[in-house]
Parts: C-alpha cells; structure tokens; sequence
C-alpha cells in the first residue's frame, strides 16, 4: 500500500510544482499520473518512491518502494544480471557482497520478467525494451510490495510496450501495488483503475472512468481527444482517438467542452 496526503513540492526559490496531491495505491491495483510535459509527474513519482522529499504532508507505505527509471542505456558496462543484483542492496549488509541467495532472488525476478536468458548479457548492448525489463527485473528482487515507474513505455516500440503493460498486469495480480507515469492514456485506461491528472489548473485525483473522458482528456492536453468503445476478452474497453490538426489548443478544448462525454 502506498499513500500520498496532502503532498507538495518546489524546488529551493522556485515556485511550488504540485500542492495538496492526495491519494492511495492499495495492493493489486494501479494508479497511473498523466499530464503535458513539465507539469511534475516525475517528481511526483520521484516523492512517491522517497528518491525527493516533499516540503509539506506526508507519504506512507507498508515497505520499501521499488523505483524503476525511464531506461536510457547505461556508461559502465555492468552485466544484466548484475543490474538485478543491485536491487538486493537492502538485504546486503554494509561491506558485505551480494550471497548466492542474492543472485538467485535475482535470477527468479530476471525469469519472472521473462529475460532470464539475458542474464550473461551486457546491459548497454540490450535494446530498450530489455534494458527496460532488467530495470523492472531490478525493482522485483529487491521484494518491494510497491513498485513506482516513471514512463516505464518510453521510446518503446508497439511490441515491447504491450510486454510491459502485460507483465505489469501480471505483477498487479499477484498483488503489488503499483504506481506510474505515462505519456499514453491508452495505457492508463488499459492497466490504472485510479489516475492521477495533473495539468494546468492544477492536480485532480479519481477513478479513472470518471476522469479519463473525452472532456477530460482534451481539457488536460489542450487539444481535441475523444475515446472509443471496444469489446476485448469478453471485456468492454475504451482506446483513444486523437485529432491532430493545426486549430489552437484553446479552440479544441472549447470545442471539447460543448460535447458530451463518453
């Protein structure tokens, strides 16, 4: 469980960047923070994993918080197993070495990600999809009840962004709690049975079938979204359709605002 009330954060000097964000990511399910570029949402997730402190209220889980960072390759060439090793650093006491143990919680979470096979690999040689699940691999060994990813589908390609929602599905099944950022609403409404939105009039909070509207979505980007109905697996579900033309943000959200929405 993890459990965010009344957070807020600025940087020294600078203007606060989000105020007043409360919410809670019991086990098994999934929160998803979307918003425009600068808003704050890795900061947020960042605070939610204890990497940042906050300058006001208080944020409260049941165990360590696994973070996984966006993947953008690595300097040092460390072997892909050694990367899921360091996620055991908690149960490795000071000055001592990773134990066999260590390395075999690492194989399990490796395998359990399905890149077991990589394990003798070098970290910057793997594509981004698997430097991505190594990095996910990482947050499992170390046996977090809650997981925090900041845009754990960045510079994916189709495929490997549907291994990522599907293992963090399974993860979620198996009772973590997990906390994300993401640029794609899709995903949002696929994985987050919460969001968390975050744009220009400030921050709102809900389930994500009351604020992953049409409305919703084309006021927080500024530019005309609409979601459509689908059936998957006996289950209804909504994707996004968005309109890309040259008309102002202001005049798609004005446009937004007089429909209805789904």
């Amino acid at each position: 469980m993890l459990e965010l009330e009344g957070v807020g954060f600025r940087f020294p000097r600078r203007d606060w960047i989000f105020r007043g964000v409360s919410f809670c990511v019991p086990p098994g399910t999934v929160t998803a923070i979307l918003g425009p570029n600068g808003r704050g949402k890795t900061t947020l997730v960042r605070c939610a994993a204890g990497l940042l402190s906050p300058q006001e209220g208080a944020i409260r889980h049941n165990g360590p918080v696994g973070f996984v960072p966006q993947a953008h390759g690595g300097a040092f060439a460390y072997g892909a197993l050694d990367m899921v090793v360091m996620g055991r650093v908690r149960q490795v006491h000071l000055f001592a070495t990773p134990s066999t143990g260590d390395r075999v919680a690492a194989l399990d979470a490796m395998d359990r990600v399905g890149i077991a096979h990589l394990h003798d690999r070098q970290f910057p040689t793997l594509s981004g999809g698997e430097q991505q699940l190594v990095l996910i691999a990482r947050a499992i060994a170390s046996e977090s009840p809650v997981l925090a990813l900041d845009e754990p589908s960045s510079g994916l390609d189709l495929r490997n962004q549907a291994q990522i929602l599907s293992l963090l599905r399974k993860l979620v099944a198996d009772g973590l709690a997990v906390l994300l950022t993401t640029h794609h609403p899709d995903h949002a409404l696929y994985l987050a049975g919460s969001v968390v939105l975050m744009g220009s009039d400030g921050v709102s909070t809900g389930a994500a079938a009351d604020l992953l509207t049409d409305k919703g979505l084309s006021d927080l980007y500024g530019m005309d979204v609409r979601t459509v109905a689908y059936r998957q697996d006996g289950t209804d579900r909504r994707a996004i359709v968005t309109r890309y033309d040259d008309r102002p943000a202001g005049e798609a959200s004005s446009r937004s605002s007089a429909t209805s929405p789904r």
